[in-house]
């Protein structure tokens, strides 16, 4: 199987299927020398990992990381780093009903298409239990952009059609981590709670949107052809599961307005640059021009719901499929620290990347 592997110069590869032993990662060209506090690292899987609120799946994880390698004495060798997360609750008896059948708006059908075999446990290698080894490895890339003085919140913006809008100037990260859904206001996180408890009890499942700030990013990261900054964050985004659309700055909102009302003027303050707003969301002609970096993230509903529907088997005869297992009713608040995670791995890839393009001349 390819397409496991994401990143050139920090490079990681993801392995292990939802209900198999584990699941781990490799990360290869981690700087030497990089001082790594495991205890982080196990914050940010606790910020992932099931279980953690009533508002999502129940599947009871710890999600603990073994570093098996790269690090020596609390800091990075420069070899390869490798994290394994041991599987501790798998219910695989939940899934034998849909051993033959393809449930509505999974990769069930897909992977049969492409592989002719498929592990039905959990969705096997395309089920979101994944997404912890990119939050393992995103730990050593935020700890790697933290030397740079940047920083990544994500949070909820938007559940259904509860959202929070404008964004608040600054992100409180206490007041998003003090709620379960992860909305950067408490009125907000209230209204929005209570729609997915209503939904959850409902057995349906509900979208909507994450959004994203990241503040510290130096004028000149990206390439400005294919490897633009904002199309590898797309690129990564929409590689989560469940996630159904990218956009930055003033996204497609801006289609609206003419370029005299979107166009940001530039400014200098204390001989610094900046633009006077940012509806090119930090980024411009590919490369980031110092502002803060902002997107949002579109999910849909979770595509397993607690109701029966219409499908086919894999020999083409009607089937109804039955909602069992546990699963997330809204995947938002636990799509932040993966949204994070996936800004994280492509900043600290275009920092490297950066550290190469120029020679240094004193």
């Amino acid at each position: 199987m390819a397409g496991n592997s994401y990143g050139q110069l920090f490079r990681i590869t993801t392995f292990g299927e939802s209900h198999g032993p584990a699941i781990g990662v490799i990360i290869d060209g981690c700087p030497a020398g990089l001082a790594f506090d495991q205890a982080f690292l196990q914050a940010e899987l606790a910020r992932r990992r099931p279980g953690q609120s009533a508002l999502v799946t129940q599947r009871k994880e710890p999600d603990t990381a073994e570093i098996l390698s790269g690090l020596f004495e609390g800091k990075t060798t420069g070899t390869p780093i490798s994290l394994l997360i041991r599987n501790t609750n798998q219910k695989s008896k939940d899934y034998s009903h849909i051993a033959t059948q393809y449930r509505p708006s999974h990769a069930d059908y897909t992977y049969d298409a492409k592989y002719g075999h498929r592990d039905y446990r959990g969705g096997g290698r395309s089920s979101a239990r994944e997404t912890a080894c990119r939050v393992a490895a995103a730990a050593f890339a935020k700890t790697l952009l933290a030397t740079a003085g940047i920083e990544i919140q994500g949070f909820v913006e938007r559940v259904g059609d509860i959202a929070l809008n404008p964004w608040p100037k600054t992100l409180s990260a206490e007041t998003i981590e003090s709620n379960p859904v992860r909305a950067a206001t408490s009125e907000t996180a209230t209204l929005m709670e209570a729609r997915i408890r209503d939904v959850r009890k409902a057995g349906d499942t509900i979208g909507g949107t994450v959004g994203c700030r990241i503040t510290g990013v130096p004028a000149g990261w990206g390439e400005p052809v294919f490897d633009k900054l904002h199309a590898e964050l797309g690129k990564a985004i929409l590689s989560i599961n469940a996630c159904q659309g990218f956009e930055y700055g003033s996204g497609f909102a801006g289609t609206y307005m003419l370029g005299s009302a979107h166009n940001d003027a530039f400014e200098t303050i204390d001989g610094e640059v900046h633009t006077k707003s940012n509806r090119s969301g930090g980024v411009q002609g590919g490369i980031s021009n110092g502002m803060p970096v902002e997107f949002r993230a579109a999910f849909k509903p979770v595509a397993t719901i607690m109701q029966d529907q219409d499908s086919i088997d894999a020999d083409g005869n009607a089937v109804t499929v039955q909602g069992k297992g546990r699963h997330d009713p809204c995947v938002l608040p636990r799509a932040v620290p993966i949204v994070e995670a996936m800004a994280a791995l492509v900043l600290a890839d275009f920092m490297l990347r950066d550290r190469a393009s120029r020679v240094s001349v004193d």
